[in-house]
């Protein structure tokens, strides 16, 4: 991986609000040297994807180290936009994508426990969490409840642990007074604009990195920002269509 001189994210402080720390980062969490220093930065997330609760380790320790945007996104209005579905709406792919991130999370040392129910209604918690602007110790808490504790958040009694939880008494009054609603539609347009076709994605400036086995390239294109400019790279923009299914 990276030399040892780079900077280490296995002890990542998080921000000391409130907000309950909930887990430690997982084991063998790598590093991620930086070459970008103006680079804006923007992870996007839906907590209905298991795949975005094994990359949030990654994202806080990049967040130690340089100010990264913890942004709430619909991923519904994502894959209808682009005309695609999720994992989990194929029965073959299903099964095999909770495998697959059960077994991610399981030799990352990250403790997971599937909800009751998946895909379950996540609109509600994406709400609350832009009434809180992404607050990356509250977007933990909310992972957290979900992935490994396993708490049905679609459910009035399992929303309700998690806003206890975040000591949010009054959720829907949050959200109102903050315009979450709007707030959250605004951001997965703006995803869209910005070509997120799924989550999780780290934007760095308008490179996209899509899910976590995108993250040694988003590491390697901080430690290299020329990264898609070799002859290699750069030719894949242009790789004309050879075949197209049809309708």
């Amino acid at each position: 991986m990276f030399p040892s001189a780079a900077p280490r994210f296995d002890a990542v402080a998080l921000p000391g609000d409130h907000y309950p720390r909930v887990i430690d980062p997982p084991r063998g969490v790598e590093t991620m040297r930086t070459k970008l220093p103006t680079a804006d930065v923007t992870w996007y997330f839906d907590t209905v994807s298991p795949f975005s609760w094994i990359a949030l380790p990654r994202i806080e320790a990049l967040a130690a180290q340089r100010p990264v945007r913890f942004r709430p996104v619909v991923l519904g209005a994502i894959l209808a936009h682009w005309g695609t579905v999720g994992p989990a709406e194929l029965p073959p792919k299903r099964l095999h994508t909770y495998r697959l991130s059960q077994f991610l999370a399981e030799r990352a040392g990250l403790p997971m426990r599937f909800p009751p129910r998946h895909p379950f209604r996540s609109l509600e918690v994406q709400r609350l969490l832009t009434a809180l602007g992404g607050a990356s110790a509250a977007v933990r808490t909310a992972f957290a409840c979900i992935w490994q504790d396993g708490v049905d958040v679609g459910t009035p009694a399992g929303f309700a642990t998690l806003c206890d939880r975040l000591d949010i008494a009054d959720p829907a009054g949050l959200v109102a007074a903050r315009g979450a609603k709007d707030g959250l539609r605004a951001a997965t347009e703006a995803a869209i604009a910005a070509g997120v076709f799924g989550v999780p994605t780290l934007r760095i400036g308008a490179e996209l990195f899509w899910g976590v086995d995108a993250l040694p390239m988003a590491e390697a294109y901080f430690a290299a920002p020329d990264l898609f400019r070799g002859a290699a790279m750069a030719r894949l923009a242009d790789l004309p269509v050879g075949v197209a299914r049809r309708g």
